[in-house]
């Protein structure tokens, strides 16, 4: 049996103790030193499949030289019709077209011709002159732009990089922002360093004090910390090692280690509180290890497998980042299950005899009286008033998750930064006063030279399609290519602009032709997101049901514990628009709402918090299944298994929200998104669905929650994952009829 196996685990490391946490300690002390370079190997790409359209003609535009890396330099503050201003900007672009490495440089007065439709056709018959789209509309700032060349790197990158910041500096005006895509990609990852610390220098402090209000024991509480701290250097480690083979994003370091330090708590309390329990109970140190571990122990690594299978989802999506985040998230699990299973009893060994042994109220078999407890008294009030607390609770969570139904789910950008941010400052400055506000273009590649016929023809109907704000060929382009920038309506990445994309992409090509740009790339996410959705659920889905079903033996109680799932998640979803799209409360988080959410952050939040929540269900079907076994009395063992793990669950849910929130506090805003999504998806968990709605439903269903098919029971007795060797139900008092609903007995 595997709790023979978690027994034989704990008597190894027992008599191993010192060895063991030599060992953890050695990985913390390589973890801590090395892996702190994952910081200067986040990835700058978009995190798309490569085969998507937008990806590969992104890819093609730089190869042939038409995509450089591009720095913006705004001079703010002098009016632009100023004759001496305009001569000393003219010297400024001079001296950057003759620093080595620059490609080309536009200023307001050296820009393309539009290509014009019907609208640009009036405007060139003198009705309304279109305005400079470099130049600001109240006519007192300008944006110089600067392309270095494609092939340029290292060294010779950086000096370029800083010579036109310095030169555009240098330019006599009140004001000067100098930003780009290589500038934000650093500004992205010192922010996420900065706020990796903040999170960590926020939360365990705090996580300090509650444990120890748990435990009543300062080496009790200590040891779940010094687990923390090897599953954050563990974290680091594992996400160098993907960044040498994927592109991590800026902000999965910290994702991955929020995720690592939360479980890292958890399975350590859970253990702890086992080992207090034995120890109450009259064991010896080394006998309550062993102990702990055949009971404790197994519930760890069966939880932890939950959370990895559940995180495999994101290997059914074709992205790199989200596959990266995924090999990252599995083996941060299983560091925090590895140290909870060998550092932990180890840490006991040393020091174990110092802890406090627990209470035996209600963690022992059933005679021992925990029928005072209060969670069992509130699983009793529960199932008196089962049918109206399931119809109540499920509405709410409903209606929780209806603003979801109006998200608006976009790609991140630069207003993810703080406002003290170079990057995000000349972004907001350039989209608040310059023709189209700062719109990215929509960017069509033709492989034809411009004065092609059928070219201009194409070009022309593209000009005219509705949501084109206004449309303009890209100079100095290769002769063999024709690029058009084609700005749309509205934002960047806003429902005009992907419309557009869709419309453009939707018209015949004379020749061969692609669609890039930032709405291009968000049409291509979405839509691949999409389409690989079904196989992500369905991943999840059949590992959850598995794994429970070899622990439970029933078939009712994973479907059930899934749906359940569900409705907390939706929940969370509808708090996540209605915080971040819809801007309740950004004044307290502190963030500027940006008027959608992240299209990853829903991803993201529902494999992570989905896999958070089956471990917490883990929790506690162990106890109310090992309870089922001793009694065979449905109700008595919900309130049971609820009053034996309702202090664990609610003392891990309290800490690891406490992790969440402690990100949450930092400044990206995609790093807020995803720890308040994740308290709340937490909360809502520990509290309406462990607390009101299991207990619920089991009373519903009665002994149909243990309920298999004979093949399936059959099955789960001879290969089924017991924690314990169990009598069968006791007889009389109408439960003879269990043993043809019990499965696995």
């Amino acid at each position: 049996m595997l709790s023979v196996v978690f027994a034989s685990l704990g008597r190894f490391v027992y008599r191993r103790r010192v060895p063991v946490v030599l060992a953890w300690v050695l990985l913390l002390g390589v973890g801590l030193g090395v892996g702190g370079q994952v910081f200067g190997r986040l990835g700058s790409g978009s995190g798309l499949r490569d085969d998507a359209e937008s990806v590969v003609v992104s890819d093609r535009l730089s190869r042939v030289g038409g995509g450089g890396t591009g720095i913006s330099g705004l001079i703010d503050g002098r009016p632009a019709g100023d004759p001496a201003f305009r001569a000393e900007v003219s010297a400024a672009v001079k001296d950057l077209e003759a620093t080595p490495g620059v490609e080309r440089v536009t200023s307001p007065w050296t820009k393309g011709e539009p290509v014009r439709g019907d609208r640009g056709a009036q405007q060139a018959a003198g009705d309304s002159p279109p305005s400079n789209p470099l130049v600001a509309r109240d006519g007192r700032a300008v944006l110089v732009r600067v392309e270095l060349e494609s092939r340029l790197n290292g060294p010779a990158y950086d000096r370029a990089v800083e010579q036109v910041g310095r030169r555009l500096r240098a330019v006599d005006a009140p004001r000067v922002v100098v930003g780009g895509e290589e500038q934000a990609r650093d500004e992205f990852q010192e922010q996420a360093r900065k706020d990796l610390q903040r999170g960590e220098t926020l939360a365990l402090p705090v996580m300090l004090v509650l444990l120890f209000l748990v435990f009543r024991g300062v080496v009790a509480s200590i040891t779940p910390l010094l687990v923390a701290a090897v599953a954050v250097a563990g974290a680091l480690l594992i996400l160098l090692g993907v960044s040498q083979v994927a592109d991590i994003s800026a902000y999965s370091v910290n994702v991955i280690t929020m995720l690592g330090l939360g479980l890292a708590v958890d399975y350590s309390l859970l253990v702890i509180s086992r080992f207090r329990e034995e120890r109450a109970g009259g064991l010896e140190l080394g006998a309550a290890i062993e102990r702990t571990m055949a009971t404790a122990g197994r519930t760890v690594a069966f939880s932890g497998l939950t959370v990895a299978a559940s995180l495999c989802g994101l290997l059914a999506f074709a992205e790199p980042f989200l596959r990266s985040l995924a090999w990252g998230g599995i083996g941060v699990v299983l560091v925090a299950l590895v140290a909870a299973v060998t550092l932990v009893p180890a840490l006991l060994g040393l020091w174990g005899g110092r802890i406090k042994p627990g209470h035996t109220e209600g963690s022992g078999p059933a005679d021992r009286g925990p029928d005072h407890g209060t969670f069992y008294r509130l699983s009793r009030l529960v199932q008196r008033f089962a049918p109206v607390i399931v119809v109540l609770v499920a509405a709410l969570l409903v209606l929780l998750a209806l603003p979801f139904r109006h998200a608006r789910l976009e790609n991140s950008g630069l207003e993810s930064l703080p406002r003290s941010s170079e990057s995000r400052q000349l972004f907001e400055t350039t989209q608040a006063r310059f023709q189209g506000g700062g719109t990215d273009p929509v960017v069509v590649v033709v492989e034809a030279a411009p004065g092609n016929p059928p070219v201009a023809g194409y070009l022309r109907r593209i000009g005219e399609l509705p949501g084109v704000s206004r449309a303009e060929a890209r100079p100095g382009t290769p002769p063999q290519i024709t690029v058009l920038d084609v700005i749309p309506e509205g934002t960047s990445e806003g429902p005009a602009a992907t419309r557009l994309v869709e419309r453009i992409r939707a018209l015949e090509r004379p020749v061969a032709a692609g669609v890039t740009g930032p709405a291009a790339f968000l049409v291509d996410y979405r839509d691949s997101l999409a389409s690989r959705l079904p196989y992500a659920l369905g991943l999840i889905g059949l590992a959850t049901f598995a794994l429970l079903f070899l622990m439970t033996g029933s078939v009712v109680v994973p479907v059930k514990a899934i749906v359940m799932n569900v409705l907390s998640l939706g929940a969370s979803f509808g708090a996540l628009v209605w915080v971040f799209q819809e801007g309740h409360l950004s004044g307290v988080l502190g963030f500027d709402p940006p008027g959608m959410v992240d299209i990853t952050i829903p991803v993201l939040i529902f494999v992570f918090a989905f896999g958070l929540s089956m471990d917490y269900e883990v929790f506690l079907l162990s106890r109310i299944k090992e309870a089922w076994d001793q009694t065979g009395d449905n109700d008595r063992a919900v309130a049971l298994g609820l009053q034996r793990t309702g202090r664990i669950v609610t003392s891990a849910a309290a800490l690891i929200v406490v992790v969440f929130c402690g990100f949450a506090a930092g400044e990206l805003l995609t790093i807020k998104e995803v720890g308040l999504g994740m308290a709340i998806a937490v909360i809502l968990d520990a509290t309406v669905v462990r607390m009101l709605l299991v207990p619920a439903t089991m009373k519903l269903m009665g002994r149909w929650n243990w309920w298999a098919p004979p093949a399936m029971r059959r099955f789960h007795d001879r290969y089924g994952l017991a924690e314990q060797e169990s009598s069968p139900p006791p007889r009389g008092d109408g439960t003879e009829r269990v043993g043809s609903l019990h499965a696995g007995h």
